[in-house]
């Protein structure tokens, strides 16, 4: 079973290390990136994970971001991802660990409203299985970059509130989206 520790008690330094093993060096020229491009992950929300021997093996983050629609209105969403683990502790479980100490802060975050809504682009069957994130209303969304649609995927209580068309991107509002950093 893996330890979970806040993401913030970790030096930003060896998350940057485990990123570029978990996903290479080009990994910023990917279009998840352009999409949270100058924002900054969201403290209560984001993870590590630590091996029996309390090094660091994985992490999630989870940023703020919005799904801009025809009209120029804005719909926050937080983007979950990178959900990362160094490749010789991959399939061991910390990614399912990780997706669900995430998933569940969110789901604690609001009072009596439901969670802001969550995308991300992962397999559709692994999230959708285990996480409940779906394609079906992310058809005519879009990317600031190469994607593949059937990857784009949501989790939401009500999916009907989503805008049908818009195009994801930070969340550059003045207005915060009541989960703090």
């Amino acid at each position: 079973m893996p330890s979970l520790i806040p993401l913030a008690n970790v030096p930003p330094e060896m998350v940057e290390q485990l990123l570029d093993r978990a996903f290479g060096p080009g990994r910023h020229a990917r279009t998840a990136y352009r999409i949270r491009e100058g924002t900054a992950w969201l403290e209560g929300l984001s993870f590590a994970a630590l091996d029996d021997e309390d090094l660091l093996v994985g992490t999630i983050q989870v940023w703020p971001v919005a799904l801009t629609d025809p009209e120029g209105r804005a719909h926050p969403l937080l983007m979950v991802g990178p959900v990362a683990v160094v490749p010789e502790h991959q399939n061991a479980g910390f990614g399912k660990a990780l997706m669900l100490a995430s998933l569940d802060a969110i789901d604690q975050t609001v009072d009596a409203a439901p969670p802001l809504p969550q995308v991300m682009i992962g397999d559709p069957e692994y999230y959708g299985r285990f996480f409940g994130f779906s394609a079906e209303s992310t058809g005519g969304w879009h990317c600031p970059g190469p994607n593949d649609p059937s990857r784009l995927l949501v989790r939401c209580v009500n999916p009907a509130v989503l805008p049908d068309e818009g195009m994801l991107g930070p969340w550059n509002s003045g207005e915060r989206t009541g989960l703090a950093n």
